[in-house]
């Protein structure tokens, strides 16, 4: 099948350059978005709350993020990625320095809220750059290399935010990271050009109906659903260890010391930033392999997280250490998610597509984390109860992803025998149904 990008057959330098720019950026976010991972303890301090009430700045700030993926891609078509990338810093800078002065809980939630904005219009707006500069078959390996790269705002936001805090301080640490993210505008407006050919792209103008509409026709398309449950199920269970309760769980539950905890969550940095151009490298010539790479580590986390729950006593260094690994592989193996998107949609949808499948794992993370602070304060602080909820959220999301791969597949395999191109070539199994309808499974770019 053709290439969808406008880009060359080869990307140039100068491409490679502007992505890495834009990467920068998502570094930052995942920075701000994971700060409060390590500093969960020291909020709760700071504001004076309790576990739930702590899981609330997760759900808020995740729960915006996931709330604003949908409108992000509906905004990165219309007005290019440039643009969202510039508003995404300032969100991003203000949020952080509001957070750095706050004292009150109520202030803490809205600097938490402003965050999640800047954050929701990164990722799905360097994606939307990459497949503007690179062609189809570089742009799952630059996909699994920008996650890779914002496992590198994820280090930051570990042991070296925890001796920061414990230095300088909440004030210092927050302000200097709020105004240095804010200061980055000028990098991207230097650098950054939405394609090869200009700084800047902007589509007409669309009334709200044209936009539903658009947002539906994605829905419709099997591949984005798919891409939507894988992404739901594969990365959420890193997510809510890394986000908030990974170190309340290894310090309060487990009874290692803050940094030891701290450290430990190095693990899903390393593996995260291995894992990531391993997959992308694989699938990018494998597509076939897809979604039975998928299945396979989803059956592999539902056996980490059951070592996990049943250890007896307090879990080993030599047991934590190779299960976070595992479970790290979940963010590389998400963006599976997005190569479905961008297969099964033309490029003026794609970044509407990417949107709703990013909506999948942070969606799946705001339920987890929520529920995971209720059962906290319901059990009085027993973690492997409250862990459960993690189980339950991932049975459920391997139960909607099996359902729409196989609808997915069906469609694939009416669309070949109506001699229509498709992304990638399948072979029927027994357990294939047929098509329930006709729907086209890639519309030309």
């Amino acid at each position: 099948m053709p290439s969808r990008s406008p880009a060359a057959a080869r990307a140039s330098a100068r491409s490679w350059l502007i992505w890495l720019t834009a990467a920068f950026v998502y570094i930052l976010a995942v920075f701000h978005r994971t700060s409060l991972g390590v500093a969960g303890l020291e909020a709760a301090d700071r504001f004076g709350v309790g576990a739930a009430a702590l899981g609330t700045f997760t759900v808020l700030q995740v729960g915006v993020y996931a709330a604003m993926q949908i409108p992000t891609g509906v905004l990165v078509d219309r007005f290019g990625p440039r643009a969202m990338l510039t508003a995404a810093l300032l969100f991003l800078g203000s949020g952080q320095v509001l957070l750095a002065v706050a004292h009150t809980y109520a202030l803490g939630l809205l600097a938490r809220g402003v965050l999640g904005v800047g954050d929701a219009l990164t990722f799905v707006s360097v994606l939307r750059l990459a497949a503007n500069h690179f062609p189809a078959r570089q742009y799952m390996l630059v996909t699994a290399f920008t996650g890779a790269l914002g496992f590198v705002g994820n280090l930051a936001a570990t042991l070296p935010l925890t001796l920061l805090l414990a230095g300088p301080g909440w004030l210092p640490t927050f302000l200097v990271a709020g105004l240095g993210t804010a200061l980055f505008v000028a990098v991207v407006q230097w650098r950054v050009h939405d394609t090869p050919v200009a700084r800047t792209t902007e589509s007409e103008a669309v009334s709200m109906r044209e936009v539903g509409a658009q947002v539906l026709t994605a829905l419709r398309v099997p591949g984005t659903r798919l891409g939507f449950w894988t992404h739901f199920s594969t990365m959420f269970s890193q997510n809510v260890l890394v986000l908030l309760w990974g170190v309340p769980f290894l310090v309060q539950g487990q009874g290692y010391a803050a940094t030891t905890a701290s450290s430990l969550l190095v693990v899903f940095v390393a593996g995260s930033m291995i894992g990531g151009p391993l997959v992308g490298g694989f699938i990018g010539r494998r597509p076939e392999a897809r979604m039975p790479i998928v299945l396979g580590f989803l059956a592999t986390t539902a056996a980490t997280w059951a070592v996990l729950l049943s250890w007896p006593g307090r879990i080993p260094l030599a047991v934590l250490v190779p299960a976070f690994a595992l479970l790290s592989f979940g963010g590389p193996v998400s963006t599976i998610g997005f190569a479905l998107a961008r297969d099964y949609n033309p490029l003026p949808r794609v970044g509407t597509a990417t949107g709703v499948v990013n909506v999948g794992g942070f969606v799946a993370t705001t339920i987890t984390a929520l529920l995971i602070g209720v059962l906290l304060e319901a059990t009085g602080g027993n973690f492997r109860i409250a862990l459960l909820s993690v189980v339950a959220v991932l049975a459920l999301g391997t139960w909607r992803m099996v359902v729409w791969y196989l609808r997915a597949r069906a469609a694939v395999f009416a669309a070949q025998e109506r001699g229509e191109p498709v992304p990638v070539r399948l072979r029927r199994r027994p357990w294939d149904v047929r098509a329930p309808g006709r729907e086209r499974v890639a519309a030309p770019a």
